[in-house]
């Protein structure tokens, strides 16, 4: 993708925007040539002292000056509203992209570059748009004409422009190869100052807890000053430009008004059109360094086009499929069934689930159960697509989710990670959330009776109560207004709440006391007799009454059957039961 791509779909303004800044150009340069005439008529010639001339001429450049005027303005205002365009497409592009990413590509790119990308990139890429339209399509048009005008002019003083021309290119060749290097270094220094800004704020109350805030500073200082030290070389290598350009136009101004006096006083020259040559030869001279200038800017905006584009060129892991299938209605609803599943994250050296089988049943609780690292959580993220499974494969009511559209598949599974994540609005607004975002057409809960009924199952109908305004009481953003097994709750509620066929909870009860933990286990099983759910805990107290309980060690299933069966079994689960509960509570006679 280049700069110029982006104006495909604006091609009209575009068109209008040339248009517009050759009747500008045009007028502009109308106005040294009648500049000419009044010193040559108007002032030494035949005209001298003629006050209806002079006033004639005066009203026709002053209409130049307002059409120039109109012009640059419209012209100004189109280059904007295209620029601004070209910015919002970009951005939603961008951010539709990250939706689609799953976990493994996010992390390809750390979420700080995909702010930086989202927001810095295509800020520079919206200047440089305003930049191309203003600047790059007017400074040829006013160059190319005033060349012309020169060459027709004689007197024989183009070589002077010809010199102050090379000046010109021979600065910004220098500038170009100080500068150029600098500025991809510069955008991964922004990249690394917000990835430190936000570890730093993500970690503050780490940091403070363990008293390293001035060790924290100085990482922050270090970066940030790695982008002030590139920032300020590029900008001290382009504050010489402008000095060095106006010494060279001065110098051009100075070597013309010499020669071209001598022209003058040998008759070979009048003194308007020496006037009138100055001014084209500044035009022309501003041309090519408004060109130059261009082209030194221009590569920060192609690194920031290169940036966006790496991330729209990203092929998703996780995509719909070209022909979605949905599940029959006579199909039997809840039922998901890993079949020799396996999993290996990209660029990984082995799976970390390995052929791993199982099914859930409506009605019915499937825990899965291991050691920290044995596969737990990555396995139920296959359920939701967060994943595609890279062996065996996983259906949801007789479907591979792999057939199913995502909206579809993700309005059947209700998904609770380990951390509850709460977004800035309401309690409401957070419960509501995967109602809303499934359509009215799906079968999820909207009223505020199913909402209310969400959160007394999931055991948050006292916060609800506590809080001024109930439902409608604030959260704030990330939830930080509430503790982290009320989040929990809320999270679990806002699954509740779309009333899914397969409900998965990976590790939600991690933050709940064991009242708490056994009274939404018992809502649980009474309120969702007719879904299937999928419970990850490290606690054997919460997976004790399971109806089938999964066994996971290193990837690999090493015991499936009841609570009762695996202590018999399965060693692996016995050692995870004896390190949380003594023989009594396990029913296990002493030395079992």
């Amino acid at each position: 993708m280049r700069l110029a791509r982006l104006l495909r779909d604006h091609a009209g303004e575009v068109v209008a925007v040339f248009a517009l800044l050759l009747v500008q150009a045009l007028c502009e340069l109308s106005l040294p040539r009648y500049m000419s005439d009044i010193v040559n008529v108007g002032v030494v010639g035949a005209q001298a002292g003629n006050a209806a001339y002079l006033g004639h001429m005066a009203l026709v450049m002053f209409g130049f000056c307002v059409g120039s005027l109109v012009a640059a303005m419209l012209s100004g205002l189109i280059a904007s509203r295209v620029a601004a365009a070209v910015a919002r497409d970009l951005r939603r592009k961008v951010f539709a992209k990250v939706m689609s990413f799953s976990p493994a590509e996010v992390n390809r790119f750390s979420q700080s570059s995909l702010i930086t990308r989202c927001t810095n990139d295509v800020q520079q890429i919206q200047n440089m748009v305003v930049i191309m339209l203003r600047m790059v399509m007017f400074a040829p048009v006013m160059g190319v004409v005033a060349v012309v005008q020169v060459m027709t002019m004689g007197g024989g003083l183009a070589w002077i422009v010809g010199a102050a021309l090379l000046a010109v290119l021979g600065v910004v060749t220098v500038l170009f190869s100080l500068t150029m290097p600098r500025f991809k270094v510069m955008q991964s220094l922004v990249d690394r100052v917000n990835l430190v800004a936000r570890e730093m704020l993500d970690g503050l109350m780490t940091i403070r807890a363990f008293g390293r805030q001035d060790h924290e500073l100085e990482r922050f200082d270090e970066a940030s000053g790695d982008l002030r030290d590139a920032q300020l070389f590029v900008n001290r290598a382009m504050t010489l430009m402008m000095p060095l350009m106006m010494l060279v136009m001065n110098v051009a101004t100075v070597a013309i008004v010499w020669f071209g006096s001598r022209g003058v006083a040998a008759g070979a020259m009048r003194v308007g059109d020496m006037m009138a040559f100055i001014s084209y030869a500044m035009m022309i001279v501003m041309s090519f360094l408004i060109v130059s200038m261009v082209a030194v800017i221009l590569p920060r905006a192609e690194v920031s086009v290169g940036r966006v584009q790496e991330v729209l060129a990203v092929e998703p892991a996780v995509r719909e499929p070209k022909h979605p299938v949905a599940p029959a209605a006579d199909a039997p609803r809840g039922r998901l069934v890993f079949d020799h599943v396996g999993f290996r994250y990209p660029d990984a050296e082995g799976d970390v689930v390995s052929d791993v089988s199982f099914a859930t049943a409506p009605g019915k609780i499937t825990a899965i159960v291991g050691s920290t690292g044995s596969g737990k959580s990555t396995l139920v993220q296959l359920a939701p697509r967060l994943y595609d499974p890279t062996s065996g494969t996983v259906t949801l009511d007789g479907v591979d989710t792999r057939q199913m559209s995502l909206a579809d598949l993700r309005s059947r599974v209700g998904y609770v990670p380990q951390q509850g994540f709460l977004f800035s609005g309401s309690i409401r607004s957070n419960v509501a959330f995967g109602t809303d975002a499934s359509g009215t057409d799906a079968p999820g809960a909207t009223g505020e009776k199913d909402l209310l009924r969400a959160v007394e199952v999931a055991q948050a109908s006292e916060l609800v109560s506590r809080k001024d305004g109930g439902l409608d009481a604030p959260i704030a953003q990330g939830g930080t207004n509430v503790s982290g097994g009320q989040r929990q709750r809320l999270a679990i509620a806002r699954a509740l709440a779309m009333r899914p066929e397969v409900l998965v909870l990976d590790d939600s009860f991690s933050a709940l006391d064991y009242a708490t933990d056994a009274r939404l286990r018992q809502a649980l099983a009474r309120e969702c007799a007719d879904a299937a759910v999928l419970v990850v805990a490290q606690r054997v107290a919460t997976v004790m009454g399971a109806d089938q309980i999964v066994v996971l060690d290193e990837g690999c299933v090493v015991g499936q059957g009841t609570h009762e069966e695996l202590l018999r079994s399965c060693p692996e689960y016995l050692e995870i039961a004896k390190s949380q509960l003594s023989a009594s509570e396990l029913g296990l006679k002493e030395g079992e």
